[in-house]
């Protein structure tokens, strides 16, 4: 540690709303990746996650007037993103899918450096992704916040729009999902 103090990002989004450019850097950078990875595992599109991605950060800036911290803004950020996402499905017609997690939930697997160990792991990456793409949306969704983004339960709630016990509903019935193609 350098001993600098670690600004939150809700002190970080207050900066910014108060005129302090380099705060509102701060926070891009420490979200892009994440933001940028959350999307493109909805859209599975790099042209439509791209837009998307400028788009929400284009809304935050514009937002910026207007922001309130009524939860966090990690929360915040990432419903507009869920919500441009839901937009663009809409405008498509087509519901909200959530593919592929490109083995987020296995990297940390240990394994031996052989070729069948190898395989095993891509053989569990597969079988998750597989699992992942039969659960409904919803579900879908809430796993990757939490599992992928570490979102708390609260914070999953404020961007999906429902309460707490609703996403720990969503989460149990993925999770069960998930186990149970798993161990077949």
């Amino acid at each position: 540690m350098d001993g600098t103090p670690v600004t939150s990002d809700d002190e970080l989004m207050h900066a910014y709303v108060a005129g302090d450019a380099v705060s509102f850097e701060t926070l891009y950078r420490r979200y892009a990746d994440r933001l940028h990875g959350y999307i493109y595992r909805l859209v599975q599109n790099e042209a439509v996650c791209d837009e998307i991605y400028q788009d929400t950060w284009q809304r935050v800036i514009q937002a910026r007037e207007s922001y309130r911290a009524d939860g966090t803004f990690k929360a915040w950020l990432f419903q507009i993103a869920h919500n441009r996402v839901r937009d663009f499905w809409r405008s498509k017609s087509i519901s909200l899918e959530v593919p592929d997690v490109d083995g987020a939930f296995t990297e940390n697997l240990s394994h031996d450096e052989t070729p069948e160990a190898e395989l095993s792991v891509f053989e569990t990456r597969r079988r998750v992704r597989m699992a992942l793409d039969e659960l409904p949306a919803e579900q879908k969704a809430a796993v990757l916040m939490r599992l992928d983004q570490e979102m708390t339960l609260e914070e999953i709630g404020v961007v999906m729009g429902v309460n707490r016990e609703t996403v720990k509903s969503r989460l149990r019935y993925a999770m069960d999902k998930l186990r149970q193609r798993m161990s077949t």
